[in-house]
C-alpha cells in the first residue's frame, strides 16, 4: 500500500498516545506503523527531494495538526499526550479527519491562517497558473512553519529567549566580524535591557534588547515601551529593539513611531518567526525547487 496522507494518520496517531503517557515522536511513529500494517517499502519511501521518509514526514504534520486542534499536547520537546479533547475524539465513533478538526476554533484560526480561506475544500485551480499554484502553497507552508516555530520558542525559558534574540540580531547581520559582539545582560542587574549588540570594532554604537516572551494573546501597550525607552536613556543609548511574542497595541507603535532623540523598532511574534524563518534561526533547509522558463532569445538566434 501506498503511505497514507497525513490527515489519515489522525486516529492511528490519537490511538498511539492514548493512554496518557508521554511518548516520544519515535515510539508514536513506531506503534502507527504497526497498527496500519505498512510495510518496509511504505517506511522506505523518500521524499522527492530525498531528504526525508514520506511517512516521517507526514506523521510530523499529522502532529502539528492535532496538536492545533488541542487533541494532544507536547508538554516538553519530543514528547506527546493525548488531552481530553482527544480522548473525546476517541470515544466519539466519528471520523477524525479535518472536518472534526475544524470544530475546534483554535485549529481554525490556524488552519484559516495557512490556507488563506475558511473551507477546508480543495481550492478550484482550473483558474490558476502552475507556478501561481506553486507560490500559493510555498505561502502556506511557510504559515504552517512560522506556527510551528512559535510553538517552539514559547517552550524556551526567558533566558533562552533572550539569547535567540541575540543570535537573530547576529545571524542578521547586526555586529557582523566583530568579536563577542551580541551578549545577553544578567537577569539581576538588566536595568530594563535583556540583551545589546556591538555595532562596531571600539564600541562607539550600541544596540539595546528588550526582549518580551508574552503569551500570543497579550498585548505590548505604550506604558512597557515608555519604560523601555527610559532604560534606553539611561544608558545614554539612541538604538533600542523591543520585541515580543506577543503584539503591539496601536498606542505602543505610535509612541516608538513619534519617539524624537531615540529610535525604536517594534518586532511582534508574527515579524519574529518571519525573521527566523528567512535568516534560517531555529529552521533548516529542506527542499529548493528551480523554476524555469523558455529563453526566448535563445530560440530567436539562428540556430
Amino acid at each position: 500500500m501506498a503511505v497514507p496522507k497525513f490527515f489519515e494518520f489522525f486516529e492511528a496517531f490519537l490511538k498511539a498516545v492514548s493512554d496518557g503517557e508521554l511518548h516520544s515522536a519515535k515510539d508514536v511513529r513506531n506503534n502507527i506503523a504497526n497498527s496500519m500494517k505498512l510495510t518496509e517499502e511504505d517506511l522506505a519511501e523518500m521524499l522527492p527531494s530525498g531528504s526525508q521518509r514520506t511517512f516521517d514526514n507526514r506523521v510530523a504534520w499529522a502532529r502539528t495538526y492535532l496538536d492545533k486542534a488541542g487533541l494532544i499536547e507536547t508538554p516538553m520537546r519530543g514528547k506527546y499526550h493525548i488531552t481530553e479533547e482527544g480522548i473525546r475524539a476517541l470515544t466519539s465513533n466519528e471520523k477524525i479527519d479535518l472536518a472534526y478538526l475544524e470544530k475546534s476554533e483554535k485549529f481554525k484560526d490556524f488552519h484559516n491562517v495557512t490556507t488563506q480561506n475558511t473551507s477546508i475544500e480543495i481550492q478550484d485551480e482550473k483558474n490558476e497558473t502552475p507556478l501561481e499554484i506553486l507560490e500559493s502553497a510555498h505561502k502556506q507552508y511557510l504559515s504552517a512553519l512560522a506556527s510551528q516555530l512559535m510553538d517552539e520558542v514559547m517552550k524556551l525559558t526567558p533566558v533562552e529567549f533572550e539569547r535567540l534574540v541575540v543570535k537573530l540580531l547576529l545571524k542578521m547581520g547586526y555586529g557582523s566580524g566583530i568579536e563577542g559582539a551580541g551578549m545577553v545582560t544578567q537577569a539581576s542587574n538588566d536595568g530594563g535591557i535583556d540583551g545589546i549588540i556591538k555595532e562596531d570594532q571600539l564600541g562607539f554604537s550600541h544596540i539595546y534588547i528588550q526582549a518580551k516572551q508574552w503569551s500570543l494573546e497579550q498585548t505590548v501597550g505604550k506604558p512597557e515601551i515608555q519604560k523601555f525607552v527610559g532604560a534606553l536613556q539611561g544608558q545614554q543609548a539612541q538604538k533600542g529593539l523591543f520585541i515580543t511574542t506577543a503584539r503591539f497595541s496601536s498606542g505602543a507603535i505610535q509612541y516608538a513611531n513619534n519617539l524624537l532623540g531615540v529610535k525604536v523598532v517594534l518586532v511582534d511574534g508574527s515579524a519574529l518567526t518571519k525573521l527566523m524563518i528567512k535568516h534560517s534561526v531555529g529552521v533548516s533547509l529542506e527542499q529548493t525547487y528551480e523554476v524555469k522558463k523558455i529563453d526566448s532569445d535563445f530560440f530567436a538566434e539562428e540556430l
